[in-house]
């Protein structure tokens, strides 16, 4: 995932080539200066202000419609609550590690109190949520099965904050920003940042000598005239100025003209997966996502503020900073729900030596990414091993597999099941194990799971192909029965004779 428009990848069915020593590349060599910024951003210290709000995620399974209606029956499984908005911002840049101070408003219900928790709990951040009497804290309700969602729920009140609260939040803020080093304001549309609330923090900022970053969710900019980075859609974008944003050019001569009607230092323009446009006083360029499955956009743009803001922040200058937001953006919508990127997923992403990290996921991921390119059309191929010692004949088995699927994904024993099978704790740790499986170019995905069977893994992932292996602890009737109710089959891979 580069922001640059080269890209590199195997010889489809390739097992071994990932394993070949190679000169660094030129692209490894620009790359450095971002890595060295990315190792910085511990030390930036950043004021978000803007509209909170709190996601909730419902996952469980459908196995059956309503006899009262044509409808999905969703059993519930597990739920997850987390701050949404310019919480998800604040998530962000507290998973860089960077001081948060948060100024938001909240309503006086159990959302509220809720949301405030969750805020609050974080490390590094000082929150400041004021609470309103009878407002409504909104809350957007995801239902999701099989990593698909169903539905969403949104509950709200965008109506203007009162205004004495509205006076209250000015005198926090400023002060705050005299104690940070940025400011971010994140304009959900959701009343907190509506009447003379956003010219004023701009104003302040302003009398502070503080660097403003914004990001409106709409196409009302005049409020926030004078920014020195407006972040906004394409869509946006191409609302506000009445030109057409469909490709580069056209994206850059909206964004120039946005730029100079209110006096931006510069204009960001998110594009999802077909990347990020930057347009400011040093020209025009255009960050290219490559490699990129957009498996959830939800929560990656407010990702791509929080690394441009404490990018800033620790004064990276702001081509290189739009290129961290790019590549962090990348990252979250590969992403399951609003997730958050940290300074080892920037690096992995930087660092081709350490591309194969990004191939280590958990069971939900692969299970979404197993979905995702089922809907593509791509045979998928699933296999489970202990892979003490990466042997030829490991090699070999790999190789079959790879050939009989278009992706492939890899379950490796974690140390406890591998300790029960070799009698004794495994000559390498379950994440070096790991690591050397997904070195390898014809494997797609490498989960670490404790199940002592495939059979969990398969139930959840469902694929085209599973691929046994000499050594696979395989229960064939329980497997067999599985694959065929979703159409799939099982394939014996050939291993080679390991040498005496």
């Amino acid at each position: 995932m580069q922001a640059n428009d080269s890209t590199a990848t195997a010889a489809p069915g390739s097992i071994s080539g990932a394993m070949a020593d190679s000169p660094p590349t030129a692209n490894q060599q620009q790359n450095s200066a971002l890595i060295e910024a990315v190792r910085r951003l511990s030390r930036a210290s950043v004021l978000v202000v803007g509209d909170a709000m709190l996601d909730r995620y419902i996952y469980g399974e459908v196995e059956r419609v309503s006899p009262e209606a044509p409808v999905p029956v969703l059993a519930v499984r597990r739920e997850l609550a987390m701050p949404g908005g310019a919480g998800n911002v604040v998530r962000n840049l507290g998973a860089l590690d960077a001081a948060v101070a948060f100024v938001s408003v909240v309503g006086d219900d159990q959302a509220g109190s809720d949301l405030t928790g969750l805020i609050g709990g974080q490390p590094g951040v000082e929150p400041w949520l004021l609470v309103q009497g009878g407002r409504t804290t909104t809350v957007k309700t995801r239902l999701i099965a099989q990593a698909q969602q169903l539905l969403r729920v949104d509950r709200e009140d965008v109506s203007p904050i009162h205004a004495k609260l509205g006076d209250r939040l000015l005198r926090i803020a400023r002060d705050a920003m005299l104690a940070t080093s940025l400011t971010i304001l994140s304009d959900y549309r959701k009343g907190m940042m509506a009447g003379d609330v956003a010219v004023r923090l701009v104003a302040a900022a302003k009398q502070t000598g503080r660097p403003v970053v914004v990001d409106v969710h709409g196409d009302d900019f005049a409020p926030y005239a004078g920014v020195d980075v407006m972040v906004t859609s394409r869509r946006d974008l191409a609302l506000a100025t009445g030109l057409p944003a469909d490709d580069e050019a056209g994206i850059a001569a909206a964004a120039t003209a946005l730029r100079d009607r209110f006096s931006f230092g510069a204009v960001l323009v998110y594009r999802a997966e077909e990347g990020m446009s930057l347009v400011h006083a040093g020209g025009v360029q255009h960050f290219r996502q490559q490699a990129v499955e957009a498996f959830d956009v939800s929560g990656a743009g407010d990702c791509g503020v929080a690394t441009l803001g404490a990018a800033l922040a620790i004064g990276v200058p702001l081509p290189l900073a739009a290129q961290l937001a790019n590549i962090a953006a990348g990252i979250a919508m590969g992403r399951m729900g609003t997730a958050v990127v940290r300074e080892q997923d920037l690096i992995a992403a930087l660092a081709p030596e350490t591309h194969a990290l990004r191939k280590l996921v958990n069971r939900d991921e692969a299970a979404g990414q197993m979905e995702r390119w089922r809907r593509r059309g791509w045979r998928t191929g699933f296999t489970y091993g202990v892979f003490d010692a990466l042997r030829s004949g490991h090699i070999h088995m790999l190789q079959q597999a790879r050939a009989s699927c278009d992706r492939l994904v890899v379950a490796i024993a974690g140390d406890a099941v591998a300790a029960s099978r070799r009698n004794g704790r495994p000559a390498q740790p379950e994440l070096q194990r790991a690591a050397r499986i997904a070195a390898l170019a014809g494997v797609d995905l490498v989960v670490i799971t404790e199940d002592d069977s495939p059979t969990p893994l398969l139930r959840l992932l469902r694929p085209d192909v599973l691929i046994t292996g000499g050594d696979a602890a395989s229960h064939d009737g329980l497997e067999t029965d599985l694959l065929r109710q979703w159409g799939g089959r099982l394939v014996r891979a050939e291993r080679l004779p390991e040498p005496a």
